[in-house]
């Protein structure tokens, strides 16, 4: 405090060197001649009464000074306090629709109570120690909408398997609004990625809309990796939050202060929702969802300890109105996966097969597989879509994938093919025109020929001859089955004309093996395709 006040004069110079001119607080001391923590304690009351310059005209130097000067209250006249858990509900909301700060709200407290109000400093210190005194999950501001957290609890539920009597754990997944602390749960079949990524798409339409941010405990199912400065984030994970417009910002590792709410939220799940369904036995997991509605339920309703109203009331009038809408369809779980376009234009997915355009031959793609559909992108551009194929090594080629003239496009034609067998030998030539004749598209037999040359590399083309002879003979026409002669080497054996099979002519002087047999010895039954 000052050991002297100053006059208004210098008290009004003092404003305006500093929100006028600009001046420190040292130049202006030194301008005046007074010392510089008396120019910060003036501008600092100025602050605190939200004066502004310059000042009204119809202010007298009287009326300036009791602004800055109030009378001190009576001894034992208590101050009015401020409303905190609505100071709190207040800063929770959207600061877009409301630009609502700490200084406002003392504005407004001062404005209801002039004379006797808390200063903008003391408002702050009171405000804090308020704070401290709220349980943890309540402490902290969340703006409405902004943020989610989620996790597992430590505990599961035990689930019964009817028809064997096997017992296994189901994982409980929580989900948590900052601003309202709305809480979401529900058993899983496990923690697998898509068992999470469902868990998360209930969860947003319980709540009925989206928040901004969504932050998990660094679970393996969404973060392939945990890192303080660069955690990644799964694929199908983030292909989930940009279906939502959501972003993704997974805890920081050893910072407990970045997951408080969820555990928070965990514990509260497992005391007045799990627990009390300790002593039930449980067949399905749909039962134990259906046990688990009322008690979430009830766990939402339920007062605050030390606050106004409960998750609920809260959840209505801070998050819902200011949660971003769902989108109009709901997610439809997807795996990304890497590959690479071979020669004839195709990648290989699962044992399957699909198109893309010929350009694209030898570099690589990313991969987006739903239940139904099969994606390919190249450099974030989607560059074909196919119907997932069910058949293993079946072919899905789209006609615009393919070039119109292969010899100005690719070095591998089925020509060039052509002319390998016949240079090889006569039984690898019928061996190609098979393979090609066989597939719609010739451009699908090209991984085949092209096993076939290497084979000629690793046995040598008289090998590799006379293996082909035999697969032909056979109606053997895959890469597979020339490797499987050439590996037990059969082609090393003679090859032996196939001959029709001889029936025995039947003849009436021909007599059968019945015709020995007396009538005591019935005749013998048919044989079987064994001979028997």
């Amino acid at each position: 405090m000052a050991k002297q006040r100053l006059s208004v004069r210098k008290i009004k110079e003092v404003l305006r060197l500093s929100w006028e001119e600009g001046r420190s607080q040292r130049e202006i001391a030194r301008s005046l001649g007074i010392g510089r923590s008396t120019v910060g304690e003036y501008l600092a009351r100025a602050r605190e009464t939200g004066l502004k310059w310059p000042l009204p005209a119809e202010w007298t130097d009287g009326r300036l000074e009791a602004e800055l000067f109030p009378p001190p209250l009576p001894t034992g006249t208590p101050r009015p306090q401020p409303d905190w858990p609505a100071v709190q509900r207040e800063l929770s909301k959207p600061r877009k629709k409301t630009a609502v700060t700490l200084q406002l709200l003392w504005v407004e407290y001062r404005a209801v109570h002039p004379e006797d109000g808390y200063g903008y400093s003391r408002f702050c210190e009171l405000y804090r120690a308020w704070q401290d005194t709220v349980d943890v999950v309540c402490r902290q501001p969340y703006v409405a909408g902004e943020q989610a957290f989620v996790d597992y609890a430590g505990l599961t539920v035990e689930i019964t398997d009817p028809g064997t009597g096997e017992i296994w754990n189901a994982p409980v997944f929580v989900g948590i609004l900052g601003a309202s602390n709305y809480t979401y749960c529900e058993a899983s079949r496990s923690r697998s990625l898509p068992d999470w990524i469902a868990a998360h798409v209930r969860m947003l339409e319980f709540w009925g809309g989206s928040p901004r941010l969504l932050t998990p405990d660094n679970e393996k199912a969404g973060v392939r990796q945990a890192s303080y400065y660069e955690p990644d984030v799964n694929r199908t994970y983030h292909d989930f939050a940009n279906h939502y417009h959501v972003t993704v910002l997974p805890a920081r590792p050893y910072r407990p202060a970045d997951k408080a709410k969820v555990q928070a939220g965990v514990q509260n799940v497992e005391r007045w929702v799990l627990a009390p369904l300790r002593h039930h036995t449980f067949f399905g997991l749909g039962e134990v969802n259906e046990a688990i509605r009322p008690r979430l339920q009830a766990l939402n309703e339920r007062p605050f300890q030390k606050l106004e109203g409960s998750r609920r009331s809260l959840f209505e009038e801070l998050d819902r109105p200011a949660l971003r809408p769902l989108p109009p369809t709901r997610y439809e779980y997807a795996e990304w996966k890497q590959a690479k376009v071979h020669i004839d234009y195709h990648i290989q997915v699962d044992g399957r097969f699909y198109s893309v355009p010929h350009q694209l031959a030898r570099r690589p793609v990313e991969v987006r597989l739903t239940a139904t559909t099969v994606e390919i992108f190249h450099r974030g551009q989607r560059v074909a879509a196919h119907r997932r194929a069910h058949r293993k090594g079946s072919y899905s080629t789209e006609a615009t994938h393919m070039p119109e003239h292969h010899r100005a496009h690719l070095e591998w034609t089925p020509d060039r093919f052509r002319r390998w067998g016949r240079r090889v030998g006569q039984e690898t030539a019928r061996l190609v025109d098979g393979i090609l004749e066989r597939r719609p598209h010739p451009q699908q037999a090209y991984r085949t020929c092209l096993g076939l040359m290497r084979l000629e590399r690793d046995y040598g083309p008289e090998r590799l001859e006379a293996a082909s002879a035999r697969a032909v003979q056979i109606g053997g026409l895959s890469w597979s089955s020339v490797k499987s002669i050439l590996e037990s080497g059969f082609d090393r054996l003679p090859l032996q004309p196939s001959l029709p099979l001889r029936l025995p002519q039947q003849h009436p002087n021909v007599r059968g093996p019945d015709y020995y047999r007396g009538p005591e010895h019935p005749p013998h039954p048919p044989f079987d395709s064994k001979g028997h």
